[in-house]
């Protein structure tokens, strides 16, 4: 049993997605940061100050200044300004992915047109597939 899943675990397929997993992971965070650090300061700029981070309603009485004050209070609150940040962090992967599908789809070579001919074996001329005679020298297919 052990080494059937040695040779599982070792396989090209498996262990092609244990590294598109963890690359994966790695470029998630690079991506949350570029949001958070580099995006959403200027949009927040630009909207007047606004930090998305911080955007949150209170679903309490119990006043607090921040998401952060709010979950270590154990504050109910909904935290829209991180959703916001989520979103963003979605749009850049799928639009990040989608630019990475499109190059990888250019080098692929174009897809072989079906077959639509064959050679008749008595006149040697091209006629349809589902012929069932040539149309050249009358023969049966």
């Amino acid at each position: 049993m052990l080494k059937e899943f040695k040779q599982f675990a070792l396989k090209g397929n498996v262990l092609d997605l244990a590294i598109a997993v963890v690359i994966g992971a790695a470029f998630g965070k690079v991506v949350s940061s570029f949001v958070a650090d580099i995006i959403t300061p200027p949009i927040g700029r630009l909207l007047g100050n606004i930090d998305f981070a911080s955007l949150f309603i209170n679903l309490s009485s119990t006043p607090v200044r921040s998401v952060a004050e709010a979950k270590a209070a154990g504050v109910p609150v909904i935290a829209y300004g991180l959703f916001l940040n989520s979103i963003f962090d979605f749009v850049i992967v799928a639009f990040a992915l989608f630019l990475l599908v499109r190059q990888v789809n250019r080098m692929l070579p174009a897809p072989a047109a079906p077959v639509t001919t064959k050679e008749c074996p008595r006149c040697c001329t091209m006629i349809p597939m589902n012929a069932s005679r040539c149309p050249n020298c009358t023969s049966e297919q």
